[in-house]
């Protein structure tokens, strides 16, 4: 096992621990956009929740050039400029370089 491999299981333990809950790739990314958005408690639509999804990627990868923040609209939204295409990885380069992202900004 790699060190992504043990950074990610020791993470995900501990966020399973704090949330008493299963964690799934997909749902931290979520705990970051909310996170990210600072709206509160709010229901959000199912296109809402994807946009949840797409604010915390952009945010993560900002971190590695594949996005740059540009401003916050009137709805409290923010918004990313791509710079990098990150469909040129692979769908497993894809998901280690967000698993990165993730602990970089959780620790």
């Amino acid at each position: 096992m790699n060190n992504l491999d043990k950074d990610w299981e020791s993470l995900v333990a501990r966020l399973e621990k704090q949330f008493d809950d299963e964690m799934t790739l997909k749902g931290i990314l979520y705990l970051i956009g909310i996170q990210e958005l600072n709206f509160g408690i709010k229901r959000f639509s199912r296109e809402e929740k994807l946009n949840v999804l797409h604010v915390a990627t952009c945010r993560l990868l900002s971190g590695f050039g594949y996005y740059q923040f540009v401003s916050v609209d009137e709805d409290g939204w923010p918004h990313y400029k791509e710079l990098k295409a990150i469909k040129n990885l692979n769908e497993k380069e894809q998901e280690n370089l967000i698993k990165k992202a993730i602990i970089n900004y959780i620790n």
